[in-house]
Order: structure tokens, then sequence, then C-alpha cells
């Protein structure tokens, strides 16, 4: 089997692992918890951005909510707010966007009950070490005949953050930005599988297989801390380089938001086409939606689990911002550049996609909007890198038990996965991450749904004793 080969199987395994009914359930869900919820994504949205920053005191935990929100996001905020927006509208119209906002919007919903079982299941062992996220509140509050579901959820976990999210299609985004912007030509290329690779990408490919290497090894504490410092200052540079091109392109938004309508329901494609454009929309649009913000997937309920906090509900808000500040305000400012400068249009792929539209956007050069397109995905992918790092060995761990040589040898492969990821095609690396990610949310949207109850009745007690003064904010 050649490349070409291996690459139509897998997307045929994606066409059908992320078909219409998984599509229909990852929405139902979402709907279905803002129905019983009462549409708190939006109600208490501004007291959850409160909450973000406002850490509580004396609640029991490793890191600070904000702490634990920042490896969330650097879990999230990554190749998929830039490069997976790309793809999303190149394949599927501009109304691909449309449908991440959909995900994202109801995907809060899914975010906050991942937030709040996080914490009401997790388990805090003698050294205070905490121990959370889908496995336990599956096998916890589902019941202990539901191991075998959360188990199921470990294992693709682990082979997400090694062969999907977590890895391959991050440093696959920043060896493609460094090579675009040091070597576009290829004029200095050496061979490896039959194929020519420019040095640039292996020199990447070493850096930040290194720097990964020397993170990870000190654990949440220090990933987390890491996150805090880049996360917040890259997310604030690169949105502010959006908005700047959006200001530049003022008067092509309203034309830009109307065909991102039009493509979502089909109203632009040829007659007999229009219920195929909105499924391939719906199909692009969710799916990147979902790989950016993770949320129904069940990875950032293992970072909140972590959070110094007592109260599940507080941590459901935190965690629900996450999707906001991923989805509805990143993800959107890298689709309105994308559309309102036609560089969907221009038979690119990738991270070039978002370079076209930054060149032909932005008043700079085209030289320096690679330089800052490159530096914002090194630095979302790297540390995206390392909170999949977190997140697959907590779900090793839950699997094996905390066996250290496993987890020692894990690590090391997750190392490996990092180095030779620039080296795989783009278009088999995002069909991976997309058939993980389906497989990954199964199990977790079940116990959503099972669990769904006890989101609402936490939800309700909470609300009520904030309201009667008994619990402080």
């Amino acid at each position: 089997m050649n490349v070409e080969q291996f690459t139509r199987f897998l997307e045929m395994i994606d066409g059908w692992v992320w078909g219409v009914p998984l599509i229909v359930l990852i929405l139902a869900v979402g709907i279905y918890l803002t129905i019983r919820l009462r549409g708190l994504q939006i109600r208490k949205l501004p007291k959850a951005l409160k909450y973000m920053v406002h850490n509580e005191e004396g609640g029991e935990g490793e890191v600070t909510s904000f702490g634990a929100l920042c490896t969330a996001l650097s879990a999230t905020i990554g190749t998929g707010n830039i490069v997976g927006v790309a793809t999303a509208i190149v394949a599927g119209g501009p109304g691909a966007l449309f449908w991440m906002w959909m995900a994202a919007l109801f995907g809060m919903a899914t975010k906050f009950a991942e937030g709040v079982l996080a914490i009401k299941y997790r388990v805090l062992d003698e050294t205070g070490h905490a121990l959370g996220g889908p496995f336990y509140y599956i096998e916890n509050g589902m019941g202990k005949q539901w191991k075998w579901l959360a188990k199921l959820f470990a294992f693709f976990g682990v082979g997400v953050g090694i062969l999907g999210i977590g890895t391959i299609t991050q440093v696959n985004g920043i060896a493609s930005a460094v090579n675009n912007f040091f070597d576009s030509n290829n004029a200095w290329t050496f061979q490896l599988f039959g194929k020519d690779y420019s040095y640039t990408v292996l020199i990447a490919a070493i850096i930040v297989t290194v720097c990964v290497a020397l993170v990870i090894i000190g654990g949440i504490q220090r990933i987390a801390s890491v996150s805090q410092v880049i996360v917040p200052f890259m997310a604030c540079i690169y949105v502010a380089f959006c908005v700047l091109l959006l200001i530049m392109n003022v008067t092509k938004i309203p034309a830009a938001f109307v065909l991102i309508i039009q493509s979502a329901f089909g109203m632009r494609a040829v007659a007999g086409g229009a219920l195929g454009a909105i499924i391939l929309a719906m199909q692009k649009g969710i799916a990147r939606g979902i790989f950016s913000n993770e949320a129904g997937l069940g990875s950032a309920p293992i970072a909140a689990a972590a959070a110094q906090t007592n109260e599940p509900v507080r941590q459901g808000l935190v965690s629900m911002t996450g999707t906001f500040i991923d989805t509805i305000v990143i993800c959107t400012m890298t689709g309105f550049s994308i559309v309102l400068t036609g560089a969907y249009t221009q038979g690119l792929e990738g991270v070039a996609v978002t370079a076209y539209a930054f060149q032909s956007g932005l008043p700079f050069s085209a030289k320096v909007c690679e330089g800052i397109l490159m530096l914002c995905l090194i630095f979302f992918a790297f540390t995206t890198i390392l909170g999949w790092d977190y997140y697959s060995e907590r779900c090793l761990e839950y699997l094996t038990g905390k066996h250290e040589l496993t987890m020692k040898v894990y690590r090391w492969l997750y190392i490996l996965a990092v180095f030779i990821g620039p080296f795989l095609t783009v278009s088999a690396v995002w069909t991976i991450a997309d058939i993980f990610n389906a497989l990954m949310a199964l199990p977790n949207l079940v116990a959503i749904l099972a669990l769904s109850g006890v989101v609402v009745a936490e939800t309700r007690h909470y609300f009520k004793r904030l309201s009667e003064g008994s619990i402080r904010e």
C-alpha cells in the first residue's frame, strides 16, 4: 500500500466515523444540555469570565483554576485555530465557520458539564495529587460495571495524544510554518523515504522535540506555569493582528458574513447540490470546531480535575470559557480573515491559507506577515503538545495503575512522535487526528448524557446557595 492508497483508506474511515450520526450526537448533547441548563452558557458567561481570573480561596487541588484553564487552553489553542480553520474552510467552504460557531455555542454547555463532573468525581490521593477526568466520572458516577467504558476512553485518549491532536498535527504545523518562512522554495533539501524535505523542517523538529522533553519532565505544575505565561500573551498578540486585518478590510466584513451564512445552508451550491454542500460544511466545520475547542472530547476535564476548588459548578463555568475564547473569539478571527481575503480559493492548504490571508489583508510586507504567523503558530502548537502530554499520561496512568516503567516508555514515545510528525503528509495527519477525536468523544458523550441529571442538580444547588449568601463568589 503506497502513501496515496493509505491516505484514501484513512479518508474512508474518517468519512465513516465523522458521518451524520456522530455530528448529530455531538450537537444533540450540546442542545440537550443547553435546554436542561436553560441557556446557562449565555446567561452566566459574564460570571464565568469573572471566575476565570478570580481564583477560589482554600480549594483543594494542584493548580489554580486559572492555571487549570490555561493548561486546558494550552491544549486547545493550537494549530486548530490557525491551520484547522483554514483546512475546514478550504474543504467545506465558508459555511464551515458557521458550523464551528454552532459547535462552540452548544459545546460550551458540554464543556460546562465536563468541568462539573471532573471536580465532583475526582480522587485526591494521600500526596494531594488530583486524579480526575471522564474515566473517573464514568467509573464513580455511572458505576463500576461501566469501568470498561472508562478504559475505552482512556485508550483512545492515549491515541489522541500520541497520534492525533497532541503531537503529529502540532509539530507538523510548526515545521510547515518554519519551512514557509525560511526556505519556501526548498533550496536546501534532503531525501527521506523517497521524498524531499527542507533542512528547516529537520531543524524545527529537533528544536521543538528538545524543548518539549525539557518541559514535560516537570509534570502539571511546570506545564501550567509555562502555559500561564505563553497562552494569554500569544492569544492576545494573534487576536490583535487579526483585529487589525479586519479593521483594514472593514468594508468587506458584511459581505463575508453573508457569504458564510449562505454557504452554511447551501445557498451558493449549484442546483441539486445544496444538501451535499450543507452536510460537507457541517462535517468539516463541526469536526474542526471539536478539534479546536475539544468540547465533548473529554480532554479538558482531565486538567479541570487538578484545579484548586471545592465547587464543581464554579470550575464548570471556568471550563466553558475555554470554548468561548478558543472558537468564538480566536477561530472566528482566523475564519473571517480567510473568507474576506479569499484565501480559501487560492488552491493552497494548511498554514499557507492563513499566511495568504495575512499577507493580503495586513499593511506589512509578506515576510513580516509570515513571521508573525510563524511565531504565533509555534507557541500555540508548542503549548498544545505540552497539554496533551499531560492528558495522555493521565489516561495511561488510569489504564496501567501508574506503572512507572510504562509511563517512562510512553513519555519517550511521545517525544519520538513529536520528532517524526513533520515528515508525515498534511492530509494524512489531519485525517488520523479526526478519527481519534471521534473515537475518544463517544464514551465521554455517553457518560455526559447518563450523568446530565447530576450536572443539573449540582448547578441548581450551587446557585441556590449563592443567592442565599451561604457561599461567596
